[in-house]
């Protein structure tokens, strides 16, 4: 047990004015006080000396040797020594402990790991990430991992700050391989950087986006033979009146595939591309006052249409798109605010961006559907958008374009208050 270190000031003290009276009663048996006093101060201070050498040579050399045999301070100072030595042991050896459980763990993973430093070189990575992109163990310790995955995208996206979002590419050309990437900041600007390969998910998607592409174009032909015949048939004179009904019926349902094929279409042109959209000036006051006018033309004066345009600045961007996905709002509104309600269609700038919002007094939409309501075919209530004429595609339309033009779709519902779905632009996306 340590003693108290005012207690070792006390003993040594009296152990060195020992010394001194020895020394002095030696000095006068032999006539010389003085010399006596320092010739026994001289012997403790080689004693000591040589304690202190016997210390530092066990320091040196402690995984050898065993400790010095001292008394004391000294033994103090030893006993201390090996107790810190015995406690950073067993912490070394329990941290390569826990290391090996991490190596072994994510050596087992199904997916890369990488860390990287504030500047993003390489501190680590586990065994698959080094199959996935070619890495080779230690070389590559320290390098910038954007030198090593030569993907211009890849190096935009390392520097950004922004992993809110993952990334695909193609780390070599020429390759189908692809790879997802997902940053997750950690520390002071750290990184660990997931990454995954997604090549069998890649080349699913791509048939699954060329099936609908393609069945949707073939579709349309008879489609619009189907229709055509249905169209005259219902203008025949000398249909049977029993026949009048399933005939109109017909119609109605030809008309409702072929809005889906359309839309799917444009889906599928939407999806062939990722490629933010440069586009023209968009006047959206002019687009809102031709969306209200048309509304009036299909529904009458079935619901009152205000229209309140607070700026004239214009969005930069494609027309077509812009235009489809504001009508896919507005019909949306429509087909689901009863007879006499309101529709506003409001459009206005502020320091972050311009915003058009349509909002309804319809029956509104539970919070629990409010995430996939922009999912394709998603349908609150399947049977009503049946009898309403809905695609199920119109959100997933809006979304995509909104996607393109670098904006956001935000929806709020309340049952039995209605709901407004508002588009965000950035204001890089602004024109005065």
């Amino acid at each position: 047990m340590l003693r108290n270190p005012l207690e070792d000031w006390g003993s040594a003290l009296w152990r060195v004015a020992l010394v001194a009276v020895l020394g002095a009663l030696v000095g006068l048996f032999v006539g010389h006080l003085w010399w006596g006093i320092a010739g026994s101060l001289a012997i403790e201070l080689v004693r000591q000396l040589a304690n202190l050498n016997n210390f530092l040579d066990w320091l040196h050399h402690r995984n050898r040797r065993d400790p010095p045999d001292s008394s004391g301070s000294w033994g103090d100072a030893v006993s201390l020594v090996s107790r810190l030595h015995r406690r950073k042991q067993f912490h070394k050896q329990r941290l390569l402990q826990m290391f090996r459980e991490l190596r072994r763990s994510t050596a087992s993973m199904p997916d890369g790991v990488v860390a990287l430093n504030a500047d993003r070189e390489i501190l680590w990575f586990n065994r698959r990430t080094a199959e996935l992109l070619g890495l080779r163990r230690k070389l590559d310790f320290g390098i910038s991992l954007a030198s090593l995955v030569r993907v211009p995208e890849f190096a935009s996206y390392l520097g950004k700050g922004d992993f809110s979002e993952s990334l695909r590419v193609h780390p070599r050309i020429g390759e189908p391989t692809c790879l997802e990437f997902q940053g997750v900041p950690y520390g002071e600007r750290q990184l660990f950087l997931l990454v995954r390969d997604v090549t069998r998910q890649e080349q699913l998607e791509t048939m699954r986006k060329d099936f609908v592409a393609n069945a949707s174009h073939e579709l349309r032909s008879p489609l619009t033979v189907i229709a055509g015949y249905l169209d005259t048939l219902s203008h025949e004179s000398e249909l049977p009146h029993e026949l009048r009904a399933p005939i109109q019926e017909m119609r109605r349902q030809s008309e409702r595939m072929t809005a889906i094929v359309s839309d799917l279409l444009e889906l599928s042109r939407l999806e062939s591309t990722s490629e933010p959209m440069v586009g023209q000036s968009i006047d959206v006051a002019t687009l809102l006052t031709d969306l209200r006018r048309d509304l009036l033309a299909r529904d009458g004066t079935k619901h009152e249409i205000i229209v309140s345009i607070e700026s004239p600045a214009r969005i930069v961007g494609d027309a077509g798109q812009v235009h489809s996905a504001f009508w896919n709002l507005v019909d949306n509104a429509s087909k689901y605010a009863p007879a006499g309600g309101k529709i506003m269609l409001r459009w206005w700038v502020d320091e972050l961006g311009g915003h058009f919002a349509v909002s309804d007094t319809g029956p509104g939409i539970s919070p629990e559907h409010l995430p996939r309501l922009t999912e394709r075919f998603y349908r609150v209530d399947p049977s009503r958008a049946r009898d309403l004429g809905g695609s199920g595609l119109g959100l997933a339309i809006v979304r995509h374009v909104l996607q393109r033009h670098g904006a956001e779709l935000n929806i709020q519902s309340e049952e039995g208050r209605g709901s407004a779905f508002t588009c965000h632009f950035s204001r890089a996306r602004l024109k005065s």
